[in-house]
C-alpha cells in the first residue's frame, strides 16, 4: 500500500472506470491518487455496508464484490470527499482535540497524586496556575511523587505551547471565512468551535435538515420502538466526528454560564433531567442554530 503500487495500479485502469474503496485512515489519499486515472473514486461508508459488516464470509474478494454490486445497483451508501482546505481544517481540528484530551489526562494524574496522599482540594480556582503552581509545590509529597508532578507540569507546559501554534494556524485559516463570522455570534461558541463546526460540516447543502446536522454530530437520541408502543428515547448515538461533537458540548457548557436564553433553556432542562443531559441538549440546540446561521433551512 504505497504511493508507486497505488499508481501502477491506477495506470492499468480506463479513463471511463470507477473506482470503490471503504473509508480508512487513508482513503483520502488513494483517492487523490487514482482519481486522475479513473471517471469517479467513491469512498463508501463502512458502518452502513450491512451486506459487508454482517456477512459469515468475510474475505478481500468477497468484500470488494459486494462493494462492485451495490455501487452498480445505485445502493451504495457513500461519504462526502472534503476538499483540500476543509481536509487541512479536519486535520488541524482533531490534533487540537488530542493535544486537549492528552493534557487532561495529565492534570488528572496530578490530581490523583494528591488525592493518593489526602491532599485537600486547592483553594484557588485553577491548580495549574501561577498561584495554584505555588501552592501545588508546598504540598507534603514523597520526593519521587514530588518529581512525578514537576514532570506532569513540564509536560503540560509543552503541551500548552503545541496547543497555542495549532490555534494560529486554525485562526489564521479562519481569518476570512464568512460562515465562521456568522457562528461567532452564537453565545458560547469561539473561533476553534467555529472552525471545528466548520470543517466537519464541509459543504452545508449536503444536509436536507437541521435533524440531518444534529445526526451528523452523533448528538441525536437512539430510538426504539415495537408495533405501535411507545418510543423509547435512549443515550446519543455518538456517530459521527467525535471531537466536533466534544467542542459543542464544550461550548454548550459556556453557553449554559452566560445569561440568556440559552442559559434558561440548561435550567428548564437540568431542573428535570440533570446537569448532563441538559448539557447534551443545548449542544443539540446549538447545532441547529449552527446548521441556521450557516444557511440550512
Amino acid at each position: 500500500m504505497t504511493r508507486t503500487a497505488v499508481e501502477g495500479f491506477g495506470r492499468g485502469l480506463r479513463s471511463t472506470d470507477e473506482v470503490v474503496i471503504e473509508a480508512t485512515g487513508n482513503c483520502m489519499a488513494v483517492s487523490r491518487v487514482l482519481s486522475p486515472f479513473v471517471a469517479r473514486v467513491v469512498i463508501a461508508n463502512p458502518l452502513q455496508v450491512k451486506a459487508i459488516a454482517h456477512a459469515h464470509v468475510k474475505t478481500d474478494k468477497i468484500d470488494a464484490g459486494t462493494l462492485a454490486s451495490l455501487h452498480a445497483a445505485g445502493y451504495l451508501p457513500e461519504i462526502w470527499t472534503p476538499d483540500a482546505a476543509t481536509e487541512r481544517m479536519r486535520r488541524l481540528a482533531a490534533r487540537r482535540f488530542q493535544i486537549v484530551r492528552h493534557r487532561t489526562r495529565i492534570k488528572n494524574e496530578v490530581h490523583a497524586i494528591l488525592h493518593a496522599h489526602l491532599i485537600p482540594r486547592c483553594p484557588h480556582a485553577d491548580l495549574f496556575s501561577t498561584v495554584g503552581r505555588g501552592w501545588l509545590l508546598r504540598q507534603p509529597v514523597p520526593a519521587d511523587e514530588r518529581d512525578a508532578i514537576e514532570r506532569h507540569i513540564r509536560e503540560i507546559d509543552r503541551l500548552t505551547e503545541d496547543l497555542a501554534v495549532i490555534d494560529k494556524e486554525i485562526a489564521s485559516d479562519a481569518l476570512d471565512d464568512d460562515a465562521i463570522a456568522r457562528l461567532l455570534t452564537i453565545t458560547g461558541i469561539n473561533l476553534t468551535v467555529a472552525a471545528g463546526i466548520m470543517a466537519a460540516i464541509g459543504d452545508i447543502n449536503r444536509f436536507s435538515s437541521p435533524q440531518k446536522l444534529v445526526s451528523y454530530f452523533g448528538l441525536n437520541p437512539r430510538v426504539r420502538q415495537s408495533g405501535l408502543g411507545a418510543a423509547h428515547h435512549g443515550r446519543i448515538s455518538k456517530a459521527g466526528r467525535s471531537h466536533a461533537r466534544a467542542m459543542l458540548v464544550e461550548a454548550a457548557w459556556a453557553a449554559a454560564k452566560t445569561p440568556g436564553p440559552l442559559h434558561a433553556f440548561f435550567v428548564r432542562i437540568r431542573a428535570k433531567r440533570g446537569h448532563q443531559v441538559a448539557a447534551v441538549a443545548l449542544a443539540r440546540k446549538l447545532t441547529v442554530n449552527a446548521g441556521t446561521y450557516v444557511g440550512l433551512r
